[in-house]
């Protein structure tokens, strides 16, 4: 809780200076209004992945110094973690790091991971009965396919304000409150490092957004999730696979869907991006109708107004997961719920007829 506490204060205070030097000297800052997916209208330093590394990396020295055993495995989290971070953090800075750059970049960091942490995805949870997955040539591939894809379906989500920071927040003190069940203490204090860290940058980003998460931000928190969550279930057995599974689906669906939509529906490049992702559409079909005006007052507004809806959302996955963790048919089927769930909520605002109870009145 130390480690929280000291890296929510830090944070913030390291995000106020972030903002100070991005706005005197000009490094990234997004001022591309007109982007497909682009729902700001004012200059934001995207570089808040700076100020969240930057206060893990702090939290984890005074961690080290109250746990030395700890030490080979943080920092080994720590030297995983910065490839996927810097790719991003350069984009931001830059603008030069293709989509392709950063994913290979992430790959690297979890194949790392896979050497040195020994995260590895060796297990498979049935309802009764464990399938063991002894052979490198295919837990290698597959755990780099599931940590640098949840890396990359953070990144996806980090659409508006507040998005992507307070669902991977949730997503991470569930992966503590299991921890502390299983007195996994590693996976514990890494756990709320993170947690804190994008607390304090939250509080500068949302609701108006004085500064973005960016890529550096995105890949960052979404390595640590993805790697945090596959020690959790490998170390501990008695935690099933489909907790993981179940607390992740939220990025990892949108993900799968938007390959599957853009490949086989629209007939184009999955890396080509879009504005229909699910949150997209909440913010143009159904914020958007609630408050109706276009100046830059409004879309913030819209904008802020269009994270609770994906919040709430993916704890209809958190919660069940952190309840049930060691459960894994009702594990399942929360997976099957979700799924469900999801395409019947896209499907009707697709249609242009979303739930009533989601639609507020229109406001003047």
């Amino acid at each position: 809780m130390f480690s929280f506490l000291l890296s929510f204060v830090a944070s913030a205070l390291l995000t106020l200076l972030v903002i100070k030097e991005a706005r005197l000297h000009g490094p990234a800052l997004d001022a591309d209004f007109l982007g497909v997916q682009k729902v700001h209208v004012h200059h934001v330093a995207r570089i808040g992945g700076l100020s969240i590394f930057l206060s893990v990396a702090l939290s984890s020295v005074i961690s080290l110094w109250r746990v030395p055993a700890m030490t080979y495995w943080l920092l080994a989290l720590l030297g995983c973690s910065f490839f996927a971070f810097v790719g991003g953090i350069v984009e931001d800075y830059t603008g030069r790091v293709s989509a392709g750059r950063r994913l290979v970049l992430t790959m690297i960091a979890a194949a790392m991971g896979y050497f040195l942490l020994d995260a590895r995805v060796d297990r498979l949870d049935w309802l009764f009965s464990s399938w063991m997955l002894p052979y490198m040539w295919l837990t290698l591939p597959l755990t780099v396919l599931a940590v640098a894809g949840i890396a990359n379906a953070v990144n996806i989500i980090d659409g508006f304000n507040g998005l992507a920071s307070v669902v991977v927040i949730c997503m991470l003190l569930s992966l503590g409150y299991v921890a502390l069940q299983v007195n996994d203490m590693f996976v514990l204090i890494a756990a709320l490092m993170v947690a804190g860290a994008t607390a304090g940058f939250l509080i500068w980003n949302y609701p108006v957004g004085m500064i973005f998460l960016g890529d550096g931000g995105a890949y960052f928190i979404g390595f640590m999730l993805g790697e945090l969550a596959l020690l959790l279930v490998m170390r501990n057995p008695q935690v099933s696979t489909w907790y993981a599974a179940l607390l992740l689906i939220y990025p990892t669906f949108e993900t799968l869907f938007s390959v599957y939509r853009r490949m086989f529906v629209r007939g184009k490049s999955p890396a080509m991006p879009d504005g229909i992702h699910l949150h997209s559409l909440i913010f143009r079909r159904i914020v958007q109708w609630a408050v109706g005006r276009k100046e830059a007052r409004a879309l913030i507004r819209r904008n802020s107004m269009t994270s609770p809806y994906l919040w709430l959302f993916s704890l209809m996955a958190v919660i069940p997961a952190t309840i049930f963790w060691r459960h894994t048919w009702i594990l399942m089927l929360s997976c099957i719920l979700f799924i469900v769930s999801y395409v019947w909520i896209y499907v009707r605002i697709v249609r242009f007829k979303a739930p009533r109870w989601m639609i507020r009145h229109k406001k003047t």
